[in-house]
């Protein structure tokens, strides 16, 4: 039987996160995730999806004539499989990105894709699940996001952001502000404030699309 994986949506959009965001990408949607995030938008992705074998799957990606691929989820790591379809997305040319809770293992993911690797806020409901044995893992290829759900949250990514010293120890730090929880202006006014080197970001396809599915 061949590899597959199950599958809730593959689509052609912009990026609307990291440091691609504004580029035009293939997401690859897996299903499934052992988290429940308090503020999760993607919950159709929780459950249900379609088998597909990577071949398939490479071969819809590759009609699309991507430059960039970003594999998400639910999260993509619940489905050992995953693995191998980052690897031959690299195979294939991709410059590939994966975006994961941060709170499974990212010690196996392929070197060239650039993994965002959460760490859940408190406001998230799911800080116990981080598994912060990842950050020994990451290179500067690799990308941290704080989603921020209140000024106790931000007090709490800056302290992890100088503990961990995540600025020396991936490419990005990315502090991005909760939908509807937190002010964007707010967010980005403290972190002038304390001149942090972190990268502030909105959410481009909420913005653009309004959390429409498969957009």
């Amino acid at each position: 039987m061949q590899d597959t994986l199950r599958i809730t949506e593959v689509f052609y959009s912009l990026q609307g996160e990291t440091r691609t965001a504004g580029l035009p990408t293939v997401f690859v949607r897996l299903t499934g995730c052992p988290l429940r995030c308090q503020y999760c938008d993607s919950a159709y992705a929780f459950t249900g999806g379609t088998q597909r074998t990577l071949d398939d799957l490479l071969e819809q990606v590759a009609g699309f004539r991507p430059r960039y691929v970003c594999v998400t989820g639910g999260e993509p790591l619940a489905q050992p499989n995953a693995l191998p379809l980052m690897q031959r997305l690299c195979d294939a040319g991709f410059e590939v990105s994966l975006e994961t809770s941060g709170a499974l293992d990212i010690s196996a993911v392929d070197p060239r894709v650039s993994r965002v690797v959460d760490l859940k806020t408190p406001g998230s409901l799911e800080a116990h699940r981080n598994r912060y044995e990842n950050i020994e893992h990451l290179t500067h290829n690799d990308q941290i996001k704080f989603v921020i759900c209140s000024r106790e949250d931000y007090d709490w990514a800056v302290s992890r952001l100088i503990q961990h010293d995540l600025a020396q120890r991936a490419g990005e730090v990315l502090f991005s502000p909760s939908h509807g929880q937190v002010s964007a202006t707010d967010l980005a006014d403290w972190i002038v404030a304390d001149n942090l080197p972190v990268r502030f970001q909105l959410q481009l396809h909420k913005l653009l699309w309004n959390d429409e599915p498969g957009r």
